[in-house]
Protein backbone atom coordinates (compact mmCIF):
# COMPACT_ATOMS: atom_id res chain seq x y z
CA UNK A 1 0.00 0.00 0.00
CA UNK A 2 1.50 3.85 -1.11
CA UNK A 3 2.17 5.64 1.89
CA UNK A 4 -0.39 8.35 3.16
CA UNK A 5 0.72 12.04 1.48
CA UNK A 6 1.76 14.47 4.32
CA UNK A 7 -1.02 17.00 5.24
CA UNK A 8 0.34 20.21 3.80
CA UNK A 9 1.51 22.88 6.10
CA UNK A 10 -0.47 25.75 6.75
CA UNK A 11 0.42 29.59 6.54
CA UNK A 12 -1.64 32.19 7.75
CA UNK A 13 -1.92 35.49 5.83
CA UNK A 14 -3.49 38.60 6.64
CA UNK A 15 -4.67 39.78 3.19
CA UNK A 16 -4.94 38.80 -0.26
CA UNK A 17 -1.59 38.89 -2.14
CA UNK A 18 -1.77 40.89 -5.36
CA UNK A 19 -1.84 39.62 -8.52
CA UNK A 20 0.15 41.72 -10.83
CA UNK A 21 3.55 40.87 -8.66
CA UNK A 22 3.05 37.10 -9.09
CA UNK A 23 2.41 36.96 -12.51
CA UNK A 24 6.00 38.66 -12.89
CA UNK A 25 7.58 36.58 -11.05
CA UNK A 26 6.27 33.27 -12.17
CA UNK A 27 6.88 34.77 -15.86
CA UNK A 28 10.85 35.33 -14.59
CA UNK A 29 11.06 31.93 -13.25
CA UNK A 30 9.35 30.22 -15.90
CA UNK A 31 12.55 29.34 -17.90
CA UNK A 32 13.90 27.69 -15.59
CA UNK A 33 11.08 25.31 -14.27
CA UNK A 34 11.39 20.94 -15.37
CA UNK A 35 7.83 20.24 -15.41
CA UNK A 36 7.10 16.43 -14.38
CA UNK A 37 4.42 14.19 -12.72
CA UNK A 38 7.37 12.85 -10.36
CA UNK A 39 8.27 16.67 -9.65
CA UNK A 40 8.23 17.63 -5.94
CA UNK A 41 5.03 20.19 -5.65
CA UNK A 42 4.14 22.88 -2.65
CA UNK A 43 3.20 21.10 0.58
CA UNK A 44 1.72 24.14 1.81
CA UNK A 45 -1.91 25.37 2.71
CA UNK A 46 -2.33 28.66 2.13
CA UNK A 47 -5.25 30.20 4.61
CA UNK A 48 -6.83 33.44 4.63
CA UNK A 49 -9.34 33.42 7.91
CA UNK A 50 -12.18 36.62 8.05
CA UNK A 51 -12.73 37.35 4.37
CA UNK A 52 -15.31 38.95 3.02
CA UNK A 53 -16.08 40.29 -0.33
CA UNK A 54 -16.18 43.39 -1.53
CA UNK A 55 -19.26 44.40 -2.46
CA UNK A 56 -18.48 46.80 -5.44
CA UNK A 57 -15.78 44.01 -6.54
CA UNK A 58 -18.61 41.64 -6.49
CA UNK A 59 -21.24 43.65 -8.22
CA UNK A 60 -18.78 44.53 -11.18
CA UNK A 61 -18.28 40.69 -11.64
CA UNK A 62 -21.78 39.89 -11.53
CA UNK A 63 -22.45 42.44 -14.11
CA UNK A 64 -19.81 41.45 -16.43
CA UNK A 65 -20.94 37.23 -16.24
CA UNK A 66 -24.62 38.09 -16.37
CA UNK A 67 -25.30 37.14 -12.58
CA UNK A 68 -28.69 39.13 -11.08
CA UNK A 69 -27.34 42.57 -9.91
CA UNK A 70 -27.79 42.84 -5.99
CA UNK A 71 -28.19 39.20 -5.12
CA UNK A 72 -27.56 38.59 -1.74
CA UNK A 73 -25.55 34.74 -2.31
CA UNK A 74 -22.48 34.85 -4.15
CA UNK A 75 -22.31 33.54 -7.71
CA UNK A 76 -21.54 30.13 -7.59
CA UNK A 77 -18.09 30.83 -9.12
CA UNK A 78 -17.15 33.71 -7.45
CA UNK A 79 -15.14 32.14 -4.62
CA UNK A 80 -12.63 30.81 -7.52
CA UNK A 81 -12.15 34.89 -7.86
CA UNK A 82 -11.57 35.13 -4.13
CA UNK A 83 -9.28 32.19 -4.09
CA UNK A 84 -7.06 32.94 -7.27
CA UNK A 85 -4.65 35.20 -5.53
CA UNK A 86 -3.75 32.16 -3.21
CA UNK A 87 -3.61 29.69 -6.26
CA UNK A 88 -1.22 32.38 -7.92
CA UNK A 89 0.93 32.87 -4.88
CA UNK A 90 1.38 28.33 -4.53
CA UNK A 91 1.79 28.54 -9.10
CA UNK A 92 4.48 31.18 -8.70
CA UNK A 93 6.55 30.15 -5.98
CA UNK A 94 10.00 29.12 -6.22
CA UNK A 95 8.81 24.81 -5.07
CA UNK A 96 6.22 24.84 -7.98
CA UNK A 97 7.68 23.09 -10.74
CA UNK A 98 5.96 23.72 -13.43
CA UNK A 99 5.90 27.27 -15.66
CA UNK A 100 3.55 30.00 -15.20
CA UNK A 101 3.65 31.01 -18.67
CA UNK A 102 1.55 28.82 -20.63
CA UNK A 103 -0.19 27.29 -18.04
CA UNK A 104 -3.52 26.15 -19.43
CA UNK A 105 -7.09 25.36 -17.30
CA UNK A 106 -8.19 22.92 -18.36
CA UNK A 107 -11.08 22.07 -16.23
CA UNK A 108 -13.13 22.47 -12.73
CA UNK A 109 -15.34 21.16 -10.62
CA UNK A 110 -17.25 22.80 -8.02
CA UNK A 111 -19.07 21.63 -5.35
CA UNK A 112 -21.61 24.56 -3.38
CA UNK A 113 -23.08 22.33 -0.66
CA UNK A 114 -25.16 25.15 0.51
CA UNK A 115 -26.19 28.88 -0.40
CA UNK A 116 -23.05 31.48 0.18
CA UNK A 117 -24.24 34.36 1.42
CA UNK A 118 -22.70 37.85 -0.10
CA UNK A 119 -22.61 39.80 3.23
CA UNK A 120 -20.75 36.87 5.58
CA UNK A 121 -17.23 35.99 6.66
CA UNK A 122 -15.46 33.39 5.31
CA UNK A 123 -12.42 31.23 6.00
CA UNK A 124 -10.74 30.50 2.40
CA UNK A 125 -7.94 28.02 2.04
CA UNK A 126 -5.85 26.79 -0.80
CA UNK A 127 -3.32 24.07 -1.52
CA UNK A 128 -1.80 22.21 -4.59
CA UNK A 129 -3.26 18.57 -4.55
CA UNK A 130 -0.73 17.09 -6.28
CA UNK A 131 0.53 16.62 -10.04
CA UNK A 132 -0.62 13.65 -12.77
CA UNK A 133 0.83 12.64 -16.21
CA UNK A 134 -1.39 14.11 -19.12
CA UNK A 135 -0.84 12.69 -22.63
CA UNK A 136 0.39 16.43 -23.67
CA UNK A 137 2.21 17.26 -20.58
CA UNK A 138 1.76 17.13 -16.51
CA UNK A 139 -1.13 18.55 -15.19
CA UNK A 140 -1.64 20.64 -11.23
CA UNK A 141 -4.63 20.09 -9.41
CA UNK A 142 -5.63 23.04 -6.87
CA UNK A 143 -8.01 22.70 -4.83
CA UNK A 144 -10.03 25.67 -3.58
CA UNK A 145 -12.52 25.38 0.01
CA UNK A 146 -14.56 28.27 1.42
CA UNK A 147 -15.55 27.51 5.37
CA UNK A 148 -18.45 29.71 7.10
CA UNK A 149 -17.59 28.98 10.72
CA UNK A 150 -16.84 25.23 10.74
CA UNK A 151 -18.91 24.08 8.01
CA UNK A 152 -17.14 23.75 4.31
CA UNK A 153 -20.24 25.26 2.09
CA UNK A 154 -17.95 25.66 -1.75
CA UNK A 155 -14.70 23.47 -2.61
CA UNK A 156 -13.22 23.42 -6.37
CA UNK A 157 -10.74 21.53 -7.47
CA UNK A 158 -9.25 22.89 -10.85
CA UNK A 159 -6.68 21.65 -13.02
CA UNK A 160 -3.84 23.27 -14.79
CA UNK A 161 -2.00 22.17 -17.65
CA UNK A 162 1.60 22.39 -18.72
CA UNK A 163 2.54 21.62 -22.20
CA UNK A 164 5.79 18.96 -22.86
CA UNK A 165 7.13 16.47 -24.80
CA UNK A 166 5.37 13.18 -23.13
CA UNK A 167 6.31 9.33 -24.04
CA UNK A 168 2.41 9.92 -25.80
CA UNK A 169 3.30 13.16 -27.47
CA UNK A 170 3.19 11.72 -30.92
CA UNK A 171 -0.03 9.31 -30.22
CA UNK A 172 -3.29 10.55 -31.81
CA UNK A 173 -5.46 12.44 -29.37
CA UNK A 174 -8.46 10.89 -27.89
CA UNK A 175 -11.38 13.26 -28.25
CA UNK A 176 -14.43 12.67 -26.08
CA UNK A 177 -17.40 13.60 -28.43
CA UNK A 178 -19.06 16.79 -27.10
CA UNK A 179 -22.99 16.59 -26.86
CA UNK A 180 -25.21 18.04 -29.48
CA UNK A 181 -27.39 20.04 -27.38
CA UNK A 182 -29.92 22.27 -28.18
CA UNK A 183 -29.23 26.45 -28.91
CA UNK A 184 -30.40 28.70 -26.84
CA UNK A 185 -29.12 32.40 -27.19
CA UNK A 186 -26.47 33.98 -29.16
CA UNK A 187 -23.72 36.05 -27.69
CA UNK A 188 -22.08 38.79 -29.52
CA UNK A 189 -18.55 38.99 -27.19
CA UNK A 190 -17.18 42.87 -27.12
CA UNK A 191 -13.14 42.95 -27.81
CA UNK A 192 -12.80 44.70 -24.26
CA UNK A 193 -14.51 41.66 -22.76
CA UNK A 194 -11.21 40.27 -21.07
CA UNK A 195 -10.06 43.68 -20.04
CA UNK A 196 -14.14 44.04 -18.36
CA UNK A 197 -13.30 40.64 -16.21
CA UNK A 198 -9.89 41.61 -15.78
CA UNK A 199 -10.62 44.44 -14.24
CA UNK A 200 -13.60 43.08 -11.90
CA UNK A 201 -11.79 39.40 -10.57
CA UNK A 202 -8.43 40.98 -10.67
CA UNK A 203 -6.94 38.57 -13.48
CA UNK A 204 -5.01 40.73 -16.53
CA UNK A 205 -3.04 38.40 -17.89
CA UNK A 206 -1.84 39.97 -20.63
CA UNK A 207 -3.78 36.86 -23.41
CA UNK A 208 -7.06 38.11 -22.92
CA UNK A 209 -6.14 42.20 -22.65
CA UNK A 210 -4.73 43.47 -26.53
CA UNK A 211 -4.80 41.60 -29.61
CA UNK A 212 -0.76 43.07 -29.48
CA UNK A 213 0.06 41.23 -25.85
CA UNK A 214 -2.34 37.97 -27.02
CA UNK A 215 0.00 37.44 -30.33
CA UNK A 216 3.30 37.41 -27.87
CA UNK A 217 2.19 34.23 -26.73
CA UNK A 218 0.69 32.61 -29.83
CA UNK A 219 -3.00 33.73 -30.38
CA UNK A 220 -4.25 36.52 -33.12
CA UNK A 221 -6.14 37.84 -30.84
CA UNK A 222 -7.37 38.47 -27.14
CA UNK A 223 -9.39 35.22 -25.87
CA UNK A 224 -11.99 35.44 -23.18
CA UNK A 225 -11.15 34.06 -19.52
CA UNK A 226 -11.81 30.41 -19.36
CA UNK A 227 -13.18 31.58 -16.23
CA UNK A 228 -15.46 34.07 -17.51
CA UNK A 229 -16.83 31.38 -20.18
CA UNK A 230 -18.24 28.91 -17.58
CA UNK A 231 -19.85 31.62 -15.31
CA UNK A 232 -21.31 33.33 -17.96
CA UNK A 233 -23.02 29.52 -19.09
CA UNK A 234 -23.95 29.47 -15.32
CA UNK A 235 -25.26 32.40 -15.03
CA UNK A 236 -27.84 31.58 -18.44
CA UNK A 237 -28.20 28.11 -16.79
CA UNK A 238 -29.56 29.00 -13.37
CA UNK A 239 -27.55 26.96 -10.50
CA UNK A 240 -29.26 24.99 -7.05
CA UNK A 241 -27.97 26.71 -3.69
CA UNK A 242 -26.65 23.37 -3.74
CA UNK A 243 -25.16 21.59 -6.38
CA UNK A 244 -21.94 20.37 -8.27
CA UNK A 245 -20.68 21.49 -11.51
CA UNK A 246 -18.19 20.91 -13.73
CA UNK A 247 -16.41 22.11 -16.45
CA UNK A 248 -14.15 21.74 -19.62
CA UNK A 249 -12.25 24.32 -21.17
CA UNK A 250 -11.80 22.91 -24.70
CA UNK A 251 -11.01 25.60 -26.65
CA UNK A 252 -10.26 29.70 -26.51
CA UNK A 253 -12.75 32.34 -27.27
CA UNK A 254 -11.59 34.86 -29.84
CA UNK A 255 -12.31 38.52 -28.92
CA UNK A 256 -14.57 39.98 -30.57
CA UNK A 257 -16.28 37.26 -31.73
CA UNK A 258 -19.87 35.46 -31.59
CA UNK A 259 -20.78 32.49 -29.70
CA UNK A 260 -23.37 30.04 -29.16
CA UNK A 261 -25.06 28.96 -25.40
CA UNK A 262 -26.80 25.83 -25.71
CA UNK A 263 -28.14 23.72 -22.67
CA UNK A 264 -30.50 20.82 -22.65
CA UNK A 265 -31.02 19.33 -18.68
CA UNK A 266 -28.42 19.80 -16.57
CA UNK A 267 -25.69 20.25 -19.17
CA UNK A 268 -24.38 23.21 -21.39
CA UNK A 269 -22.07 24.12 -23.64
CA UNK A 270 -20.94 26.54 -25.55
CA UNK A 271 -19.54 27.31 -29.41
CA UNK A 272 -17.99 28.64 -31.77
CA UNK A 273 -18.14 29.04 -35.65
CA UNK A 274 -18.21 25.39 -37.98
CA UNK A 275 -19.40 23.49 -34.62
CA UNK A 276 -16.45 24.08 -32.82
CA UNK A 277 -16.70 23.67 -29.06
CA UNK A 278 -15.34 25.93 -26.56
CA UNK A 279 -16.74 24.54 -23.18
CA UNK A 280 -18.58 21.81 -21.79
CA UNK A 281 -20.25 21.31 -18.46
CA UNK A 282 -22.89 20.13 -16.48
CA UNK A 283 -25.00 20.90 -13.26
CA UNK A 284 -26.11 17.84 -10.73
CA UNK A 285 -28.38 19.43 -8.28
CA UNK A 286 -27.99 17.65 -4.73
Amino acid sequence: MAPTPPEPAETVLTRSPSLAPLLARGAVLSPFRRPGPAAAHPRTRLVLPGLRPDPARLAAYARVCGFPAGADTLPVTYPHVLGFPLAMRLMSARDFPLPLLGLVHTSIGITRHRATPSAAAYDLTVHVDGLAPHRRGTEAAVVTRLRAGDDLVWESRSTYLARHRTSHTEERARTEKAPELPAVEEWQLPGDLGRRYGAASGDRNPIHLHPLTARLFGFPRAIAHGMWTVARCLAAHGVPDAAEVRADFRAPVLLPGTVTYAADGGRFALRGGRGRVHLTGAVTSL
